[in-house]
């Protein structure tokens, strides 16, 4: 497969670019090898720089739910576009916006627009704050947030778990703020609760883990942590930027029944432009600035053209039997997958919701950061490349999720598992 001029890009880019990337994991530092730029994509499939065709799986991490490119949402995209790209002033867009979020999360009362998914955690977390008056947040290891500051925290050692910083830059007594429970475990958030009664404003959750890889929920601990956070006076907080709009049109929270106090929400959300959201109980997010104290304000907030994206894409969600063909075409993904694993001897273990999967190089179930720990990443690494030979693009971390879209059509899915016969013999004979 010829890269040279990924390769000839790359170079360039690391005199210009920290890394040479504008996002730590598409520099393939996990999996080794030249990055691959990409120059356009369409429907199920990307071309790079060099001419060649993949089959994509990574779909810009989850927004691409369409597919590259689909005519509704070019259209409105360029129909906006073409009235003004930004006016910093309302749209009507804006308000068809809200309606369609909160018609599908009926516990998101009202909704504030913002540019990416930390934006919306960050300010989601500030309004807790503002509405409990208590400092402190519960985040789950492993669970990602966004790179706000008192989210990159790490579990420290202490039984508590008072969190660590995970990134230089980050002052120990602000990621001190943050309790790191561990996902999947209930009495873990029990015990920090116990040990800080009246001082947690929220607890902040991945509905379905999607950054360590997708690491479904256990039975019981989405609604335990529903039960403990009423019980105490705590927000719960869904982060659904990954899931919402995926799993379910109503995301995680239609899927299991939940109701939030807080979601936040991105990706599908912007029909892949630049987009975030957060909302709530009316009574909590009224305290949201110009209503009340909570400050959050933004220039490109609502811009009139991730918007219309986002409707087009929402609307075209909408329609009948959308999640059930996903569905259906996720399940004979992931079957094909296991089973092209099994007659190559290759131990895995295939996690999978609805259209978002991960493959784990390991023969124990993965339920938490710990269980990932055990995977083979440099596993991964070889079938991430030997897919990446026979067409197939996927994320570049073993720790991340595979997404399918409408627009792969079942060759494309035979396909992948053709390629993923073969890449598992690759792996069985390293």
């Amino acid at each position: 497969m010829q890269t040279d001029k990924s390769a000839s890009l790359f170079a360039r880019a690391q005199e210009l670019i920290p890394g040479g990337v504008n996002s730590p994991v598409r520099a393939f530092r996990s999996v080794g090898g030249t990055p691959r730029f990409i120059a356009r994509g369409k429907g199920s499939r990307v071309w790079d720089v060099d001419g060649n065709e993949y089959i994509d799986l990574l779909l810009s991490w989850g927004p691409l739910i369409l597919g590259h490119a689909p005519d509704a949402v070019v259209a409105a995209a360029r129909e906006a576009l073409e009235a003004g790209s930004t006016f910093g002033a309302p749209t009507e867009a804006e308000v068809r916006m809200a309606e369609l979020v909160t018609r599908a999360f009926p516990s998101v009362e009202l909704v504030r627009m913002v540019n990416s998914g930390t934006e919306a955690t960050m300010s989601a977390i500030r309004v807790a704050r503002a509405f409990t008056g208590r400092d402190k947040i519960v985040k789950f290891d492993g669970c990602w947030h966004g790179h706000a500051d008192g989210l990159l925290a790490k579990a420290g050692s202490t039984g508590l778990q008072y969190g660590v910083p995970d990134s230089a830059g980050v002052p120990a007594a602000y990621a001190g703020e943050t309790l790191v429970a561990g996902y999947n475990d209930l009495d873990s958030v029990r015990r920090l609760v116990a040990a800080h009664p009246d001082e947690i404003a929220c607890v902040i959750v991945e509905p379905i883990a999607g950054n360590m890889g997708v690491v479904p929920p256990r039975d019981g601990f989405l609604s335990g942590l529903r039960e403990i956070t009423a019980e105490h006076g705590i927000l719960l907080i869904l982060d659904e930027v990954i899931t919402g709009f995926r799993v379910a049109f109503g995301g995680a929270q239609e899927l299991y029944g939940l109701d939030a106090d807080m979601t936040t929400l991105g990706k599908i959300l912007g029909g892949g432009f630049p987009v975030g959201a957060y909302g709530g109980k009316r009574n909590i997010m009224e305290m949201v600035s110009p209503l009340g104290p909570a400050v959050q304000a933004g220039t490109l907030s609502g811009n009139p053209v991730a918007m219309s994206a986002g409707v087009a894409t929402l609307t075209a969600l909408a329609e009948p039997g959308v999640y059930d063909e996903l569905e259906r075409k996720s399940a004979i993904l992931a079957d094909g997958l296991a089973d092209a694993a099994a007659r190559a001897g290759v131990p895995i273990v295939c996690n999978r919701v609805g259209s978002m999967m991960t493959v784990f190089f390991t023969d124990r179930p993965v339920a938490n950061v710990s269980d990932l720990g055990l995977a083979d990443k440099d596993a991964y690494a070889r079938f991430f490349h030997a897919m990446l030979d026979r067409g197939v693009y996927m994320a570049p971390s073993y720790c991340e999720a595979a997404f399918l879209s409408t627009a792969h059509s079942d060759a494309d899915l035979a396909a992948i598992v053709a390629a993923a016969a073969e890449a598992f013999a690759v792996v069985r004979g390293s």
